[in-house]
C-alpha cells in the first residue's frame, strides 16, 4: 500500500502534502472537506484527472485531518494504491430517518461477498439515526464483518451535511467502502474521555433518536433549566454537554449527542437512540480526559491490527472534542502518531457521530458520539 495527500484552500490552491507519485495507480480516494468546497464539481474534476483510475468518497467534516494537523474550510485529499486488495462502493439515498435501518441492511447487502474484510461507512450527519444504521448493518452481515465509518459535519451549525463519490458533493447519502481479499489488514478503536455528572435520569419518553421527557418533564426545558447559560444557543451549545446512556445489561455507557431541538414540542433529536426508560446522565468535558482517550482509541486500534505498523490511519473525532479542545486539538493527533509509529498516512475529519465496535476483535458496530474513532489500514 502507497498513500499520498494534497490539500486544497482557497488562498494557496491545491498543495502537496505528501507525494509517492501515485497517478493511474491510485484505485481509492478520500477527501473531507469543507461542504461548500465539495459541492464544487470543478475540485472534484481536478481530483479525477489526479488519479483518473481511482474511486472518489468523502463528506463534508466539522474540520479536516491531514497528518498531526486540523484545518478548516479546506479539502484534503489522501490518495491509496493498494497492490493486492479489492475495493467496492455501495452507495443508498436516504429520505427520512425512518430509512435509515433498510439502508444499512442494504448497503451490507451489496457488499457481502467472499473475501470481504472490512466496510468503512461514510453517512449523511443531519437526516440519519446511526443507530438504526448501525441495527441494519448488524443485522445484514450477522456480526461477522466489522464496520467502522462516521457521520458527516458541517462545523458547528447543524445546517446541510454532504457526500462525494466521483462526483460534487450531494446530501441524503449514504456511502459503504468495501475492502476485500487475504493481503489486507484492519485494526480499529473508539473511545472518549467524557465525565458524567449530576443525576440519573429517566428515559420517559422516546421515540427512536427523539427525547421528549425526562423524568415526566420536557426534555429541552429540563436540560435549559439545569444547564442555564450553557444551554444557551442549542444545538451547538449541547455538544459540550452530551448524554451518558447506559443501557440495560451492558457494562459499557453509550455518549449520544444532539443534532437538533423543537421549541415548539420541547424535544431533542439525538444522533442515535434514546430508548424509553433508560437512564441517561449528563456529561462534560475533562481536557486531560479526552486527550487519554484519543491515545487508548489508538492503543486499541494497534492491539486490533495485532499491534503491526498501519500504512493508513483514518481518524474520525466528534465535533464536540473539537470545541472543547479548541487551539490545542492537535494534541489528540499528535498523541496519536505517537502510539501508531510515523509511516502511516493520517487522515480524517470531524463529525456528527462515529461508527466502531466497542471492544478490539468485536464484529458489532455501535454509533458513538464524542469519540475520536481510528481505523487502521495495512496490507501484507
Amino acid at each position: 500500500m502507497k498513500t499520498e495527500q494534497i490539500i486544497y484552500s482557497e488562498a494557496k490552491g491545491w498543495v502537496k502534502k505528501r507525494e509517492n507519485n501515485l497517478g493511474n495507480l491510485a484505485r481509492l480516494v478520500f477527501l473531507f472537506g469543507n461542504k461548500d468546497l465539495l459541492k464544487q464539481q470543478k475540485h472534484i474534476d481536478f481530483v479525477k484527472a489526479a488519479y483518473p483510475a481511482a474511486q472518489i468518497v468523502g463528506c463534508s467534516t466539522s474540520g479536516e485531518i491531514c497528518q498531526e494537523e486540523v484545518f478548516n474550510n479546506n479539502i484534503v485529499c489522501t490518495a491509496v494504491w493498494f497492490e493486492n486488495t479489492q475495493i467496492e462502493i455501495a452507495k443508498e439515498q436516504i429520505n427520512t430517518m425512518e430509512d435509515s435501518f433498510v439502508v444499512g441492511e442494504k448497503l451490507a447487502e451489496t457488499l457481502d461477498k467472499d473475501h470481504l474484510v472490512h466496510i468503512m461507512i461514510l453517512s449523511e450527519g443531519l437526516n440519519i439515526n446511526g443507530s438504526e444504521l448501525t441495527k441494519g448493518l448488524n443485522h445484514r452481515l450477522n456480526n461477522r464483518i466489522p464496520v467502522t465509518g462516521g457521520l458527516a459535519g458541517d462545523q458547528a451549525n447543524f445546517a446541510e451535511t454532504v457526500i462525494v463519490h466521483n462526483q460534487a458533493g450531494e446530501k441524503n447519502l449514504v456511502l459503504a467502502i468495501g475492502f476485500y481479499g487475504e493481503h489486507i489488514q484492519v485494526g480499529y478503536g473508539s473511545m472518549g474521555g467524557w465525565d458524567s455528572f449530576g443525576a440519573d435520569r429517566e428515559v420517559t419518553k422516546s421515540k427512536g433518536n427523539i427525547l421528549y421527557e425526562l423524568d415526566g418533564h420536557p426534555a429541552l426545558e429540563l436540560y435549559k433549566r439545569y444547564l442555564g447559560d450553557h444551554a444557551a444557543n442549542p444545538p451547538a451549545s449541547a455538544l459540550l454537554f452530551p448524554l451518558s446512556l447506559l443501557l440495560k445489561n451492558s457494562e459499557t455507557a453509550l455518549v449520544r449527542t444532539v443534532l437538533a431541538v423543537n421549541e415548539a414540542d420541547g424535544s431533542m433529536v439525538f444522533a442515535g437512540d434514546i430508548p424509553q426508560g433508560e437512564f441517561v446522565r449528563l456529561m462534560k468535558a475533562n481536557f486531560d480526559r479526552l486527550i487519554d482517550g484519543a491515545n487508548d482509541a489508538a492503543e486499541m486500534s494497534k492491539i486490533s491490527l495485532q499491534n503491526s505498523n498501519p500504512d493508513l490511519a483514518i481518524l474520525i473525532s466528534c465535533v464536540g472534542r473539537k470545541l472543547v479542545l479548541k487551539q490545542r486539538v492537535e494534541e489528540e493527533l499528535e498523541i496519536i502518531r505517537e502510539v501508531i509509529g510515523n509511516n502511516a498516512a493520517m487522515a480524517g475529519f470531524y463529525s456528527y457521530g462515529e461508527i466502531c465496535p466497542i471492544k478490539p476483535f468485536d464484529q458489532h458496530c455501535e454509533l458513538h458520539n464524542q469519540t475520536m474513532t481510528i481505523t487502521l489500514f495495512k496490507e501484507v
